[in-house]
């Protein structure tokens, strides 16, 4: 079975846990689109409920699909958050970001009562690092950060290159919000909660790709259809 074929199964999976009047985060990413249909089918059967997306193409998306849209200003709570991740390990811990919008996803995932992840069965491992961590930083300054964050990196047992990350027409790629992304080639992080926190307290960092004790539980497509980890 591929991989598409995992998340497909791990996507219905999540869908089949949201119910009449919930407000959900809509996540960002390949997966999450398999979600995104999947709501838009029940929509289209009679769910009533409305969503907040986290990137400007899940808003689109969802739009295409008539799911009902709303904004964090509007509805700031929110009872259930179903994202992709690009790595996650046994603790929940997960790294995002990889299609660029993590700081709205964790944004709008800490406003919800539950994280769902979804995932295929590739994206589960050991040790969290093979998968680049990105980095949202403020343009202004950003050398001086990016020294900064190495500094910081080393202390928690890290090293590699931080790369800024490149558009399609290779320019930097900005964020929905104005910013750059800065994507860490460590390998393996030892100590996610001990980098988490430290990356957040220089001055330029706006969010990092780590989620740490966001994520309730996880949906894992396999072969054989899903597995459920720390439910």
């Amino acid at each position: 079975m591929s991989s598409n074929e995992q998340k497909k199964n791990a996507a219905l999976k999540a869908a089949g846990f949201i119910e009449n009047g919930m407000k959900l985060g809509l996540g960002t990413g390949s997966t999450a689109e398999y979600f995104v249909q999947a709501l838009g089918a029940r929509v289209a059967e009679g769910l009533d409920i409305v969503g907040v997306p986290t990137s400007e193409r899940t808003r689109a998306m969802a739009e295409t699909r008539g799911i009902p849209l709303t904004n964090l200003d509007e509805t700031p709570h929110l009872d259930i958050t179903v994202d992709g991740a690009d790595e996650l390990d046994s603790k929940l811990r997960l790294i995002k970001g990889g299609g660029g919008a993590l700081l709205r996803e964790k944004i709008v995932a800490t406003a919800s009562d539950r994280m769902i992840v979804i995932a295929d069965v590739s994206k589960v491992v050991g040790t969290l690092g093979a998968f680049p961590l990105p980095v949202e930083v403020i343009p202004f300054g950003s050398t001086a950060t990016v020294q900064k964050m190495a500094d910081v990196a080393k202390e928690h047992g890290c090293e590699g290159e931080i790369r800024l990350r490149a558009d399609e027409f290779g320019e930097p790629f900005f964020t929905d919000s104005e910013n750059f992304i800065f994507d860490c080639h460590f390998g393996s992080i030892p100590d996610p909660d001990g980098l988490a926190a430290a990356l957040n307290r220089i001055a330029g960092v706006v969010d990092n790709g780590l989620f740490i004790g966001i994520c309730s539980f996880a949906i894992v497509g396999t072969d054989k259809g899903t597995d459920i980890i720390g439910q």
